[in-house]
């Protein structure tokens, strides 16, 4: 039997967005591209990398933003999943790890390399993470350091658009920050018919009391497992 096609709604940043439209389409279901978060690159950011051994990426966002930054690609690249990894490699970095799961994974991950590191591992990434890498690092021993390059603000979208969009059939969502953005929305949009599928438990967790329909997350943060929900939820 045929499978229903359904109408998405990709609330993630560009250029991500894109790239998810994209797997939403090939699985036979209309995708919406209508982020509620937006990058926003901070201004005057030095990259000091004098003492650094290696640096972690927690998304393909804080990748393209060091990259802008710096052309320093010799560095080993510690990465939270296949998506972050493979932009790691797209920007030019040679040696690249990656670990599927969250950045409490991706701590474990390095904290079993650590007699490999000779100094210190740096954290590119947001103002506000969705993890506090460093402190999972320190927790196993591993000396490491913040570098905030961007910040995600949240995108106001009319009245209008947002009736339209809470009436998908779901939204996904990849970031607890997002979640955070849809759950005001949905003060004055309620829409308990849309099925709300975040990348994790922590993900979905802002949505707690939102009206909503049912929330959903996979049992590992991949976002093919993410995708796989589209269909095999009510």
């Amino acid at each position: 039997m045929a499978r229903r096609r359904q109408k998405i709604w990709i609330t993630r940043a560009q250029p991500g967005a894109a790239v998810t439209a994209e797997r939403v389409r090939a699985l036979g279901h209309e995708a919406v591209v209508a982020p509620l978060l937006a990058v926003q690159p901070l201004a005057d950011v030095q990259v000091d990398l004098v003492g650094v051994a290696a640096l972690a990426f927690t998304s393909a966002n804080g990748v393209r933003a060091f990259a802008d930054l710096s052309a320093e690609r010799a560095l080993r690249v510690f990465a939270v999943g296949a998506a972050t990894a493979e932009a790691a490699r797209a920007a030019g970095f040679k040696l690249v790890l990656s670990a599927d799961g969250d950045v409490e994974a991706l701590a474990a991950g390095i904290g079993q390399r650590r007699g490999e590191l000779r100094g210190a591992v740096l954290h590119p990434g947001a103002l506000e993470p969705a993890g506090d890498l460093v402190r999972a690092l320190e927790a196993q021993g591993v000396t490491a350091r913040r570098l905030v390059l961007y910040e995600t603000l949240p995108v106001t979208l009319a009245p209008e658009a947002a009736a339209q969009l809470v009436a998908s059939d779901a939204v996904l969502l990849h970031s607890p920050r997002a979640a955070q953005v849809l759950a005001a929305l949905l003060k004055a949009h309620p829409a308990p018919a849309l099925r709300a599928l975040g990348l994790s438990k922590a993900v979905v967790r802002p949505l707690a009391r939102a009206k909503v329909g049912p929330r959903v997350f996979p049992s590992m943060p991949l976002e093919g497992a993410l995708l796989n929900l589209i269909d095999r939820t009510p």
